[in-house]
């Protein structure tokens, strides 16, 4: 049953008007920008899944991996593809994008991050408490993850900076999507600040091509070409007013995918498949990212609390360290900052179904497999603490080949700690290392932060306007050379609030 008046089925629905502003994707991104543009001007959003609401798989904490393994159809909300590293990663499909599939961290990107992508400090200050209003609680912790918590300042992740959506070193609680009963709230919520009499949201609307007609040497867009769920072509435009624009907010795979297939993007590339060049754009694909995550299960002696990511250690290193339980199992993770490593995206073929070829060259610079190496140091730490006792059996195996011996103890690359002379150290330390080395390349996996493939500086500017196109904009995670803080969701939902306030600025001029 859908929660607002103003979203239809793209196949029941006819278009009869034209629109100022035309957004392709509701995701993260395209739901908090369409709502806050629909306060002043027609606005089509177009999702090419359907709605989270009444999707248990969705909306329920318990159902988190359910979720994400569902393969329930063509339009499950979680599209599953192997990157070219031989990583299973996945997509979103549905109103509400990422917000729908992820484990629900939310905290904000530094201060430090918003200066140096020359953000408005006051506009971004405003951006994130509206957002938080609807989407963010503040979680209670259970006993696996006070241990946790516990655990990481005992090894020094600290200071402790209890409960706060701010990023800060140290150890903190952090905000959640998922309230204290287990429900997960969306991206798609954020319509709620819509005006209902000025938005329209297309549901099951694949964006086919942007329509592109060349003014002087510089193409325009004037609408998207989008294909319904029984396959019917159907054609969106913008009205004939400066300002109009088409703004893509279809993720890091989508954004990227339908630039190229509307021909921009590398002009090699596009004459390889056929498509006709409108703009030769070569870093369109460019800059891929995905922080690389390891994990490493711990079986409980004692039963735990089911829990998605709620503690944090924001490390000096750049490894941020989570966790998160269930059953008779502990999780505790490490993501590396940034990151420095990156590759590229193509299209497979000309279709708009058919998953683009990327490569995110995990580890493919040192300075990402160093922090990986300290994260999972860390972990190990926090296994051996006195404060996780409880949850670790003796002869527990670690990362680094080594076992928990009686009481906790064991060597693991820290001299003081566990009172071994310096001069000793160094053969296991450098075993040590080499064996974390290689348990990060051999179990690396995603936490689906991933990123690029439209950046500021290669695909579109300081405004976010495609560069050397008119009417055209990309707001999503597409457009970042680095991810912001542990967890993006936040800052991405934050970036479609601001940006809309920035164009209706913009416009009002």
């Amino acid at each position: 049953m859908p929660k607002y008046p103003f979203l239809r089925d793209a196949s029941n629905y006819t278009i009869t008007s034209e629109y100022d502003y035309i957004v392709v994707g509701g995701g993260t991104a395209g739901c908090p920008l369409a709502a806050t543009l629909s306060q002043n001007f027609r606005v089509l959003l177009l999702e090419r899944g359907g709605v989270p609401y009444g999707n248990e798989n969705i909306t329920r904490l318990e159902r988190f991996e359910t979720n994400l393994n569902d393969n329930s159809g063509p339009y499950r909300p979680a599209e599953r593809f192997v990157s070219e590293d031989g990583v299973v990663n996945a997509r979103a499909r549905v109103l509400g994008g990422g917000s729908c599939l992820n484990a629900g961290f939310y905290s904000r990107a530094s201060p430090k991050y918003v200066r140096s992508v020359g953000w408005d400090g006051e506009l971004v200050n405003q951006s994130y408490p509206w957002v938080e209003r609807v989407v963010a609680f503040a979680p209670e912790l259970q006993q696996f993850q006070r241990a946790v918590r516990d655990g990481l300042l005992e090894v020094g992740v600290t200071p402790y900076n209890g409960q706060t959506y701010d990023h800060i070193l140290g150890t903190k609680i952090g905000g959640s999507i998922f309230d204290n009963d287990g429900n997960r709230h969306t991206a798609a919520d954020l319509l709620g600040y819509s005006n209902p009499d000025t938005i329209t949201v297309l549901l099951y609307a694949t964006a086919q091509y942007i329509v592109l007609r060349s003014e002087g040497n510089r193409p325009r867009a004037y609408g998207i070409v989008y294909k319904d769920s029984q396959g019917v072509e159907h054609t969106a435009n913008l009205k004939s007013v400066e300002g109009s624009e088409v703004i893509l907010s279809a993720g890091a795979l989508g954004t990227p995918q339908l630039l190229m297939l509307s021909g921009i993007g590398p002009a090699a590339h596009l004459k390889s498949l056929n498509i006709p060049v409108r703009l030769d754009l070569p870093g369109v694909g460019e800059g891929m990212s995905d922080n690389p995550m390891n994990y490493f299960v711990i079986p409980s002696p004692q039963p735990v609390e089911t829990s998605l990511i709620k503690v944090v250690g924001i490390t000096p290193f750049g490894s941020f360290v989570e966790c998160g339980s269930g059953g008779s199992d502990g999780l505790l993770l490490q993501k590396v900052i940034g990151p420095l490593s990156n590759g590229n995206l193509l299209l497979r073929s000309r279709d708009p179904l058919a998953l683009p070829i990327v490569r995110f060259n995990y580890f493919a610079v040192q300075a990402d497999l160093d922090r990986c190496v300290q994260g999972m140091r860390t972990i190990e730490k926090v296994v051996l603490s006195r404060s996780f006792a409880a949850f670790r059996f003796d002869n527990q195996s670690l990362p680094s080949g080594g076992r928990v011996t009686g009481g906790g103890r064991n060597a693991i690359c820290d001299c003081q700690i566990n009172g071994v002379a310096p001069d000793s150290c160094t053969s296991y330390c450098a075993a040590n290392r080499a064996a974390l080395e290689r348990y990060c390349r051999q179990t690396v996996s995603t936490i689906w932060h991933y990123h690029g493939g439209a950046q500021v500086g290669r695909v579109v500017d300081a405004q976010y306007k495609v560069m050397g196109a008119d009417a055209l904009r990309v707001v999503d995670g597409s457009t970042f050379n680095f991810s912001p803080g542990t967890n993006p969701q936040a800052t991405v939902m934050m970036l479609g609030r601001y940006m809309g306030v920035k164009i209706l600025r913009e416009r009002s001029r």
